[in-house]
């Protein structure tokens, strides 16, 4: 089935980033405010949909906290805070989702593709540290389309660099989910069953036409019949 080509979002899907990006957020946050919000807090503003650039994200909650922060000021602080002096981002906390295996034997049915609401700065050292022996290809990045998600942008940039493949979407939240279905791509939704808002995010992927929803990318495989096709998990 080379003529499937599975694209995968990086956070939530191929990177458990609770600790890395979500932490940023809540740093950034009490950095400007002095306040800590929760991570249900921040769980809740990605539900509403229209919150993928987590440093917009975190503007939007100083805001509502009574802090108005300059963009550029806090992506610097946010990125200070990411990236660290090399040794102590919280970048490094981040963890890679996939078992060993799984993402080798996918390649071996289908093409393996990225779009993701990271720019390729943020997304280049992760792929380097855990999958540097996958071929990815193509990896789309924020930075590379106008409109980041919920715009169908990057999928139609994906389809543009891969033409005449049937795409399939594996991301995380709604506005993945939102993506996909603006793109007429169809979407497989991640939600452990752990997740802050579980019920919710089910729900969410329902109202945007989910072809299923697994518990994470380590039960892809199985999703896949051997044709191609998805089995309905909704």
């Amino acid at each position: 089935m080379r003529d499937h080509l599975i694209v995968f979002d990086v956070d939530g899907v191929l990177v458990d980033d609770t600790e890395s990006y979500r932490e940023t957020i809540i740093a950034t946050v009490k950095h400007f405010t002095g306040r800590e919000v929760t991570r249900e807090l921040v769980q809740d503003y990605k539900n509403q949909g229209g919150w993928n650039n987590d440093w917009a994200l975190a503007q939007k909650i100083a805001r509502d906290l009574g802090v108005d922060v300059e963009y550029d000021t806090l992506v610097d602080e946010f990125n200070s805070l990411f990236f660290g002096n090399g040794r102590d981002g919280l970048i490094l906390r981040e963890k890679w989702i996939a078992q060993p295996g799984v993402l080798e034997r996918l390649g071996e049915r289908f093409l393996l593709g990225i779009y993701t609401g990271r720019t390729r700065y943020e997304t280049e050292p992760t792929l380097e540290r855990y999958a540097l022996h996958l071929r990815f290809s193509p990896v789309v990045c924020a930075d590379d389309v106008p409109k980041g998600k919920p715009a169908p942008d990057g999928l139609f940039q994906v389809a543009r660099l891969v033409p005449g493949k049937k795409l399939w979407y594996v991301g995380d939240n709604v506005d993945d989910a939102r993506a996909a279905r603006a793109a007429a791509v169809p979407f497989i939704g991640v939600a452990p069953k752990s997740h802050l808002r579980y019920e919710e995010l089910l729900q969410l992927f329902r109202s945007e036409n989910a072809v299923t929803v697994i518990e994470s990318i380590n039960q892809l495989e199985s999703a896949f019949s051997a044709d191609g096709r998805v089995s309905s998990g909704v």
